[in-house]
């Protein structure tokens, strides 16, 4: 079944590509945003890791998302996209 799975593109990628920031971190309202696309059998699910340093303490959320796209750089953008909507909704209660 994997030469199946790798013929078709369900292969696994390498551990590194799959953990690796997507793309540079991208600064928006005070909080910081890094797109963190998950490998989910062959596409890549949305999902980032959104900071903000509150009253000295770096808080950390990290924002995974059901949709999945097939493309590393565009399940990337959606990814920021995504991060920005939720800060926008929540902001600091993002952290609660």
């Amino acid at each position: 079944m994997s030469f199946l799975k790798k013929l078709f593109g369900g292969g696994d990628k390498p551990a590194a590509e799959a953990s690796a920031p997507a793309g540079p971190v991208t600064e928006y309202e005070g909080f910081r945003i890094t797109p963190e696309p998950m490998p989910a059998d062959g596409q890549f699910r949305i999902a980032a890791t959104i900071e903000r340093e509150v009253g000295g303490e770096l808080r950390t959320h990290k924002l995974i998302r059901a949709d999945v796209l097939r493309d590393r750089d565009e399940a990337a953008t959606a990814s920021v996209q995504k991060a920005r909507q939720l800060i926008d909704q929540m902001g600091e209660r993002l952290f609660d």
